[in-house]
């Protein structure tokens, strides 16, 4: 039997679906982002209206950063991902640099007893979303050109100092939970670019043993310690805030109290918009809602791992895995923050949780997972 020949048309358009890639990374990000800025305004519009007059002020922000943010998002999904290799550096040092930036006088913005934005005008930028992100260019490019040497010792300290210096730079603003995001986000590159397990473990006892040492450097972070292990101790105190997130979730039951209809929102959970949110989401949609909710977040990793997997290249495979890993380890921090697992710490859900800087440079980063998906199946 003779095979008959596609039509020009069907071969044209089985191209075109090539060309289109993981088409569920843009879907998901965007849905995610959007239920984002609907949430923000949930959680935010009796706070908003008693400190500024305006029940959709914080929703504007986040809605100004959606819309900037899936401008970049489609910027990156265009721009050919490769080119990325030549901008390692200049990627490193904008991020180093910014955050430098913070602790110049009048330039870097104080906030809660933390320096960890840079003020231009009315606009706020936090240094710390953006290096992470920087740090995964850098070190995916330094990987990927002598893949081998990351087998050896030497070979792999580039790529800890860089990570390093990030970590340093982060934990003076203070801001002890992304250094420790970025921390884990660096030990995720080392392991993914081959380095050997037993120089992995040299660097893992060390870390581990600083680890009490920061806690103990700062009053505050025992505090927060004593607080995990028994908020009720300080219910006024540093237990409030772990005490109040818990109570929403308790409220929200399986099926939650319904969209807009959240109690603690109304001042008495802090930072409702930003680090807390799952907890309004909890409340408003139960259970059911949060486990819909990591669903979806478990959808955009997959779709993540398997464009790493797919992936022709190293740099490809490297940035993939850099830019999942980011999104799991933050959103997983988060929850597990929120639900009382390990002590409070300020970490927002990606693409959920108010600030502008976040969203736009997710955004930009899952754009760039999703223009690795196109070149993975062409």
């Amino acid at each position: 039997m003779r095979s008959v020949p596609l039509p020009e048309a069907t071969i044209e358009r089985t191209r075109d679906i090539r060309r289109r890639g993981e088409i569920g990374i843009l879907a998901v990000t965007v849905a995610l982002a959007a239920f984002g800025v609907l949430m923000v305004y949930s959680a935010s519009y009796y706070s908003a209206q008693e400190q500024t007059g305006d029940a959709f002020f914080f929703m504007k922000k986040q809605l100004i950063g959606f819309v900037l943010g899936s401008v970049a998002m489609v910027a990156a999904a265009k721009f050919p991902y490769r080119k990325l290799i030549k901008l390692k550096w200049p990627a490193l040092i904008v991020s180093v640099v910014l955050l430098a930036a913070v602790f110049i006088p009048g330039i870097g913005v104080e906030n809660y007893g933390a320096t960890r934005w840079i003020g231009i005008g009315p606009i706020t930028i936090q240094p710390s979303e953006i290096s992470k992100y920087g740090f995964v260019v850098f070190a995916s490019a330094y990987c990927s050109e002598k893949p081998e040497r990351m087998r050896t010792f030497v070979g792999m300290l580039p790529v800890l100092a860089a990570g390093g210096g990030i970590c340093l730079l982060i934990i003076a603003e203070p801001n002890m939970s992304v250094t420790m995001c970025t921390g884990m986000i660096m030990l995720a590159m080392l392991f993914l670019g081959g380095a050997k397990i037993k120089h992995m473990i040299v660097l893992l006892l060390p870390l581990a043993a600083l680890v009490p040492v920061l806690i103990i450097m700062e009053p505050y972070r025992l505090q927060r310690l004593y607080a995990f292990l028994d908020p009720w101790s300080s219910p006024q105190g540093e237990g409030y805030q772990l005490i109040q997130s818990l109570y929403a979730l308790g409220n929200g039951g399986w099926f939650g109290t319904g969209l807009f209809q959240s109690i603690q929102k109304y001042r008495y959970l802090p930072f409702a918009e930003s680090d807390f949110i799952l907890a309004v989401i909890g409340e408003e949609f139960g259970f059911i809602g949060v486990v819909v909710l990591f669903s979806a977040f478990g959808l955009l990793i997959y779709f993540g791992i398997r464009t790493a997997a797919k992936s022709r290249d190293v740099f490809g495979f490297m940035l993939a895995s850099g830019i999942t890993a980011a999104i799991a380890i933050q959103a997983s921090i988060n929850a597990l923050v929120v639900s009382g697992s390990i002590p409070p710490t300020g970490l927002p859900l990606p693409l959920i949780s108010a600030g502008n800087t976040s969203l736009l440079f997710t955004m930009a980063a899952l754009g760039v997972l999703y223009n690795i998906s196109c070149r993975a199946r062409r």
